[in-house]
């Protein structure tokens, strides 16, 4: 066989993707001028800055939506905020007529309360003072009537003790002139009129139970058959009994008065009551302060006590005693004149009882009094 030896002819390479690419671009390249490629340029800077500023643009859009969104959230808030304010506005301007009513009706109840409190305190002022003119006016009869110093003191000294309490300036001077009043009374002597009065009504009680002269005898000897004496028989008691009636018939007795005054029962009485008018008839110059009379009547006194009286007894001595002791007392004291007080007193109620009475006056733009 013969072999043939067939050569084939020799393939070029093929191009690579790449590099047949590459002349493409570069002949489109070499194709492009350069106005055009000028205008490319600009064109892509213009829509870069188109999309630069449609991207900013559209941020300050969604801040100016959120500034919105915030600003109507704050306008909102506000409006409720003014709203409230104005409720509040209005329950302040509520609070406020309510508390001008409130006022004005205060004013109206301490005008009412003053005028009251006014017209009651000139009432208490007169009421005081007449009771003030009637205690002076008490003290002054007692002076006069019975010149009990003591009670004149003690009503003086009540009416001082009113003006104290009433505490007006005004009438200090009537409480000088009242202290003066009461000093001359504390500077008189001290006259027990009431220890007196009670000594003279002792002895007023004590008359009924002074014996006679005769009547004093006559008890002894009673006293002294009533006593008989012991182990006495039948025979000696009979015998005692007609000796005692024997004695009965004469009587010789050295009494050492000159006479003695027998007296019947009904005497008796008679001298005995008026004993007791002389006393009481001292006992009333005792309260007029009849000095005169009073030691004439207890003197008068003394002299029937001894003269119908045994003084030998306990009770007639005693009585003659306080007689004598009385009949020594002063009872007659120069008063002083308390009727400055009386009338100074007087004239001042007169003052406040003649005075008108105080009104309230209104002020222009105030509400009325209500009565």
């Amino acid at each position: 066989m013969t072999a043939h030896n067939t050569q084939q002819p020799n393939r070029e390479p093929e191009p690579d993707a790449d590099q047949v690419q590459k002349p493409a671009a570069a002949g489109m390249f070499a194709r492009i001028s350069l106005t055009q490629l000028t205008l490319s340029v600009l064109v892509l800077i213009f829509l870069w800055q188109w999309l630069d500023a449609h991207r900013e643009i559209s941020a300050m859009q969604q801040q100016l939506a959120a500034k919105f969104a915030e600003m109507d959230g704050n306008g909102k808030a506000r409006q409720i905020m003014l709203e409230q304010d104005q409720e509040q506005v209005r329950e302040l301007f509520a609070k406020v007529t309510t508390l001008e009513t409130n006022y004005a009706e205060a004013q109206n109840q301490q005008a009412s309360l003053k005028a009251l409190y006014n017209d009651l305190s000139a009432n208490r002022d007169k009421t005081v003072l007449a009771e003030i003119e009637q205690l002076l006016l008490i003290a002054e009869q007692q002076l006069q009537l019975s010149g009990n110093v003591k009670a004149a003191l003690i009503a003086m000294q009540s009416a001082d003790d009113r003006l104290k309490r009433l505490n007006r300036a005004t009438l200090n001077g009537l409480r000088n002139t009242l202290g003066e009043d009461m000093d001359k009374l504390r500077a008189l002597p001290n006259v027990d009129i009431t220890g007196i009065n009670g000594q003279l009504n002792n002895l007023i009680g004590a008359v009924d139970q002074l014996q006679l002269v005769y009547q004093q005898h006559v008890a002894n000897e009673d006293e002294a058959r009533a006593a008989p004496p012991k182990d006495e028989t039948s025979w000696q008691k009979l015998l005692r009994e007609i000796w005692q009636e024997m004695k009965q018939l004469v009587r010789i007795e050295n009494t050492g008065n000159a006479e003695i005054p027998l007296l019947p029962p009904d005497q008796e009485f008679y001298l005995r009551e008026n004993l007791k008018l002389h006393l009481l008839a001292a006992r009333f110059d005792l309260l007029s302060r009849d000095e005169n009379g009073f030691r004439q009547e207890l003197k008068t006194a003394q002299t029937w006590t001894e003269r119908y009286f045994d003084g030998k007894t306990n009770r007639s001595a005693r009585m003659l005693d306080e007689l004598k002791k009385l009949a020594a007392s002063k009872i007659n004291v120069e008063l002083p004149d308390i009727s400055s007080s009386l009338q100074m007193v007087r004239n001042y109620r007169l003052s406040r009882e003649n005075e008108p009475k105080a009104r309230f006056e209104e002020r222009p733009g105030e509400p009325k009094a209500q009565r």
